[in-house]
């Protein structure tokens, strides 16, 4: 009944007239896998011990493995050892192929078939060797990513930006930038490692992958990608290797799951420099992409942070490449980045556009004479000490309305 002297309260009575509405399932594979991923995220973020003992007939599902097929037909990769195309795919059908290969999975018959090394060049003249699997073996890398991603994904840590969904080399240069021009942390450790990807061991780094999954039968899968042989065809010859298998170390390069394997075994690096107390002791903050990282610390103490991390990185079982490692004191407030691969251009990019001021805001009229200027003033100079060769980023030192709201820390 209205309360008396009002009206009747027609917004309850259309409420309760409304037809309600089911809520609208998912329909495509991709709206289920999303769908999977929320879930599985909340759950490893509710309760960080918790131990996935169900995973694989996650991996094994068709809608879970038409998105991974998906993703990787989008990337368009070259084929691996057998030599088998995208376009024989399809021809075949790739329905049926699909379910071909969900069935060889649910009948515990999978096995991963060798990778094809290829050679592609550096930027220093050298060689990085590539690890190709099949379509058939990346496809199921794949689902097995779809699936642990979220979960991994609650526990890697704030300042790691490699191979992370949402995050990318300009956020690690702005934050850089943030530490060494907001808090004087001017004293820059560059440090780079050699062969990161092929020097992991195995066995820690199953540990790292076990604290989170319990299902057998993932490991096992996981196991045989990292131990898995390698083809190389070297002019008319064909030469087999187990060299991962022998050495029990390495993750191959060029497969999905690899970069996800190597943040989870470098999160051990950063939780012991947090848990050790270093970061607090020498004020030395870490950034993390891929397998270099960069140390921003009080002015004094970058030597200690160099030699702090050398022997952390030896009790990992990982080597610090010398030639290429080096730390920097900074006369001025600075933003450097250099150790992600071609991002020390973008970091100098990205000072050149804050120095002149971003589209959109009142930074005011500038000529081409008085922006040159501008950049000329405001280029700082650097002190090297014990590096093998001269500084190899720019050191930019901006005001603080000069920088505008292009630098801002991601956490």
């Amino acid at each position: 009944m209205p309360a008396e002297g009002r009206g009747p309260d027609l917004r309850q009575a259309r409420e309760a007239t409304r037809p309600r509405r089911l809520a609208k399932s998912p329909s495509t594979p991709h709206e289920k896998v999303r769908k999977l991923q929320t879930s599985l995220d909340a759950k490893a973020k509710a309760e960080p011990a918790f131990r996935f003992y169900s995973l694989w007939d996650k991996v094994c599902r068709i809608d879970v493995l038409e998105e991974a097929y998906r993703v990787c037909r989008r990337n368009d990769g070259a084929p691996g050892c057998d030599g088998m195309t995208f376009d024989q795919i399809t021809a075949h059908g790739e329905d049926r192929w699909l379910e071909e290969l969900r069935q060889e999975l649910r009948a515990g018959e999978y096995q991963p078939r060798p990778l094809l090394r290829v050679w592609i060049p550096k930027s220093n003249g050298g060689q990085r060797p590539l690890g190709i699997p099949c379509i058939r073996d990346r496809v199921v890398e794949m689902a097995a990513l779809l699936v642990l991603t979220p979960i991994f994904e609650a526990d890697l840590l704030h300042n790691q930006y490699g191979f992370r969904p949402g995050l990318d080399a300009k956020m690690a240069v702005r934050q850089a930038f943030w530490h060494t021009s907001d808090h004087r942390r001017t004293e820059v450790v560059d440090a780079d490692l050699s062969d990161y990807f092929t020097s992991i061991p195995h066995g820690p780094l199953m540990r790292c992958v076990s604290r989170r999954v319990a299902d057998g039968t993932l490991l096992s899968v996981i196991k045989s990608w990292l131990t898995a042989p390698v083809i190389e065809h070297e002019q008319r010859t064909i030469r087999c290797t187990t060299e991962a298998k022998d050495r029990n170390r390495g993750t191959p390069q060029g497969s999905p799951i690899s970069p996800l394997l190597a943040n989870l075994y470098f999160r051990r690096f950063l939780l012991a420099w947090e848990r050790f107390g270093h970061r607090e002791r020498l004020d030395a903050y870490v950034i993390n992409y891929a397998d270099d990282l960069v140390i921003c610390c009080r002015p004094g103490n970058g030597s200690v942070a160099l030699a702090t991390m050398r022997q952390l990185m030896t009790r990992l079982g990982l080597a610090v490449n010398e030639a290429k490692t080096h730390w920097c004191a900074c006369r001025r407030r600075v933003s450097t980045f250099s150790a992600i691969p071609s991002v020390g251009s973008t970091a100098r990019m990205a000072c050149l556009i804050s120095a002149r001021g971003l589209p959109g805001r009142r930074s005011g009229a500038c000529s081409k004479g008085s922006m040159t200027q501008q950049r000329r003033t405001s280029m700082p100079r650097a002190q090297n000490y014990g590096s093998p060769r001269s500084v190899d980023f720019c050191a930019a030192g901006l005001s603080t309305s000069a920088r505008g709201r292009f630098f801002r820390p991601t956490s």
